[in-house]
């Protein structure tokens, strides 16, 4: 049996890639597994700097596999076992230093949605749609969407989305923030690795610290917030890529980052 979600490291970019194209890359059990075992197997690995997550064929991510939840004893127990792998494999790319680039083509809803919304950069092709999806079904949200969502776009926006599940083109997604980037639909894959490939090349730990730092930042008091920046800068000034970024400042030349963080 194939994997549901593959993974490839090479020049510093980890490529997650879903793989069931013929159910629009939907979430099951295994899927879940598998995003979960490859995302925290990347957080022991020192030489990854950018992860580019995509999906195969022509849909990004449709969400959850209804099927799946249809065919279950137990409906509630098995969707509160999916949601769990999805949001331990979330927790686990959250936590990387490396950030997290989505590419979007074709459709991404429900937790397809919350897998966007959880990226740190995110580009989709002109033709892609994007809607919440969940209470279509009678369900609400997970992947982290009401928790992603509101610090992105704002709660009144979410709120709207979730509610009535009114989905969003490209363009419009791009406007209030949700999407990075949008280019020609046969331009996502290509979107995709340039801009992970331009990530890979940065001073990886600086970057981790600018994720954590943008994650508490709504949760932290001002005071709390600068000490953590202080620190945070401290940290990168006196790492490896701090020193090369300074030098080659300094020397009016590119720096050359190596994502070393002793």
């Amino acid at each position: 049996m194939s994997d549901p979600v593959t993974l490839a490291v090479d020049a510093g970019v980890a490529r997650l890639t879903l793989a069931r194209p013929e159910t629009g890359n939907a979430i099951d059990p295994p899927l879940a597994a598998s995003l979960r075992a490859h995302a925290e197997a990347l957080g022991d690995r020192d030489d990854v700097r950018a992860v580019l997550l995509t999906g195969e064929g022509k849909r990004f991510c449709v969400g959850g596999d209804l099927g799946y939840f249809v065919g279950a004893e137990d409906v509630g127990a098995a969707l509160h076992a999916l949601a769990t792998e999805l949001h331990q494999a979330i927790l686990a790319l959250q936590a990387l230093d490396a950030p997290l680039v989505v590419a979007v083509q074709g459709a991404a809803a429900g937790a397809g949605l919350s897998l966007v919304a959880g990226a740190d950069l995110a580009v989709a092709g002109q033709g892609a749609k994007l809607a919440m999806a969940y209470t279509a079904a009678g369900l609400s949200p997970d992947g982290g969407a009401t928790w992603f969502l509101p610090r992105i776009i704002g709660t009144r926006r979410t709120a709207e989305l979730a509610l009535t599940n009114r989905p969003l083109s490209a363009a419009e997604a791009l406007e209030i923030g949700l999407l990075t980037r949008v280019v020609p639909d046969d331009e996502v894959g290509a979107a995709g690795e340039e801009l992970a490939t331009r990530i890979a090349a940065g001073p990886t730990a600086a970057l981790g610290t600018v994720k954590r730092l943008l994650a508490r930042s709504s949760a932290n008091d001002l005071a709390t917030h600068l000490a953590a920046e202080a620190d945070g800068i401290a940290a990168a000034a006196a790492g490896p890529d701090g020193r090369e970024g300074v030098a080659a400042f300094l020397e009016k030349r590119r720096p050359a980052f190596t994502g070393r963080r002793d």
